[in-house]
């Protein structure tokens, strides 16, 4: 019998499969640390379709993203956390465990 993940777990699932399929591929494919809502929703729909997932799965993903500290809103913008700046400029491949890491550094 298969057992089901916990919430923790799925949530951190969630958030690896955004932000490794969705937002670091959207990040170098713009070349820039910020993107609107509008090219994030695009780059999900892609992705979804691509993995034959509905976008619902990945939505909580964002919000979970937004609230770690790995992107920031400001108005109209989403950006990334400043430490991933350097891996966006070496177009660095920087998965999720990268990304947390980096976040959290003080």
């Amino acid at each position: 019998m298969l057992s089901q993940k916990g919430k923790y777990a799925s949530a951190t699932q969630n958030r690896r499969l955004v932000w490794e399929k969705v937002m670091w591929p959207l990040i170098l494919e713009i070349n820039n640390v910020s993107f609107t809502l509008e090219q994030y929703k695009k780059k999900r729909d892609e992705v979804c379709k691509e993995l034959c997932i509905p976008s619902s799965r990945v939505a909580g993903g964002f919000v979970s993203l937004l609230l770690k500290g790995i992107l920031y809103k400001e108005k109209n913008l989403y950006s990334i956390h400043y430490r991933l700046i350097p891996y966006m400029r070496l177009r660095a491949d920087c998965d999720y465990a990268t990304a947390v890491r980096e976040a959290s550094a003080k």
